[in-house]
């Protein structure tokens, strides 16, 4: 796909009026991309035309030089009137804030991608919600560099794509399975997406297959080698900076529910009933809300680590559960009007189960949170 020209930078934007100005735009369209489980791709031209596909990259590099917490805020926003945009755009926010915070606190050699996605206003897909540490598909040796067959799934913004940043595991002969990065073009021969994202939420995502045949990869585009299924600094790193981004768009379509539910519940009589589940989901959305901010907190002061991780996919596990709970009790707190698609509650129900199934799901987590209290090896 080819990508846009990139807008020039106004410094200083205000990135805020920004992300509400987007997500005005978004949510006139967001019923109907639900209705059609059509991928976004009009909120994408308008992200590209906000600066906001750069806003992550450093200054120094061409980007907007968005601070973190800004970009949460930003998800966040546009997930109260689209979680499906706000979902979608945080998986490529997290690929360009890694590398821009791996560039300026590792001085990681990830400016040249950083430079591109300024330049060329690239969108970067992640496949690795589907892959996370033991990755998937193969990679074969070849002269030069390696061929690799896989299927990619939960690719979301693929649609839009440029670059699929993803891996395959190659085995060794000396060290065993070994999980390689790299990024390929969407546009490189062999690479194909597949219609398969026909879900109960996040319809709009385009989170389809992306398949890889044959696709080769040369040797200097290999980025990263590490071992298969251990766990990694790099996603120690991955875990400290993405999570916070992506459960952003969730407290967004909670948020969206919340307001929605209260502004019909005040225009009916109150009860003890009403007043008390009123009550239940501000509780809901207040621990949500607050285990998100701890997220950001420890992802703008933290180093990576395993301390770093068990915070981070703790607050993960606890935010997305209250974010399903809020979504809950807002169709209880707006009654029946609620069942109606017009209403937008129940799309929000849908859109906010997806926070169930990232990386660390409840069993992983505990299991990481366990072994880290008792002193026992995180790998298992």
């Amino acid at each position: 796909m080819s990508a846009t020209p990139v807008l020039k930078m106004q410094t200083p934007r205000n990135w805020a009026a920004i992300g509400a100005e987007i997500a005005a735009a978004v949510g006139a369209d967001a019923a109907v991309h639900d209705a059609d489980a059509r991928f976004v791709a009009e909120n994408y031209a308008k992200l590209r035309d906000s600066g906001l596909i750069a806003a992550a990259v450093p200054a120094e590099l061409g980007g907007g030089g968005i601070d973190y917490r800004t970009l949460c805020g930003i998800i966040r926003q546009i997930g109260t009137r689209c979680g499906s945009t706000a979902l979608a755009f945080s998986m490529h926010a997290h690929l360009v804030a890694t590398a821009a915070w791996r560039w300026t606190h590792q001085q990681a050699p990830t400016d040249g991608l950083l430079r591109r996605v300024a330049a060329e206003n690239l969108v970067l897909v992640s496949s690795g919600g589907s892959d996370w540490l033991k990755s998937a598909g193969t990679a074969t040796k070849v002269d030069g560099g390696f061929r690799i067959d896989a299927r990619k799934i939960f690719s979301s913004g693929c649609p839009a794509g440029d670059l699929l940043m993803t891996s395959a595991v190659y085995d060794d002969p000396e060290a065993g399975a070994t999980v390689l990065h790299f990024a390929v073009p969407f546009k490189a021969e062999g690479v194909s997406i597949l219609d398969t994202w026909h879900v109960m939420g996040m319809r709009g995502t385009g989170s389809n297959d992306v398949e890889l045949k044959s696709v080769f990869v040369p040797d200097a585009a290999i980025s990263g080698r590490r071992p298969q299924g251990a766990w990694h600094p790099l996603f120690h790193t991955i875990s400290m900076i993405a999570f916070p981004l992506i459960y952003s768009a969730y407290v967004g379509v909670a948020e969206g529910a919340r307001d929605a539910a209260l502004a019909m519940a005040r225009s009916k009589p109150a009860n003890a009933g009403l007043i008390g589940l009123a009550g239940e989901l501000q509780t809901a959305f207040w621990t949500a809300e607050t285990a998100h901010a701890a997220m950001i907190a420890t992802a703008e002061t933290a180093m990576p680590g395993p301390e770093t991780t068990n915070a981070i996919m703790t607050g993960r596990t606890v935010t997305g559960q209250n974010a399903i709970r809020t979504a809950e009790l807002a169709l209880e707190v707006a009654g029946g009007a609620a069942f109606y698609k017009s209403a937008g509650i129940e799309r929000a129900f849908r859109d906010v189960q997806g926070a169930r199934f990232h990386p660390l799901q409840g069993p992983a987590q505990r299991d990481f949170s366990g072994r880290l209290a008792l002193g026992l090896d995180i790998d298992g």
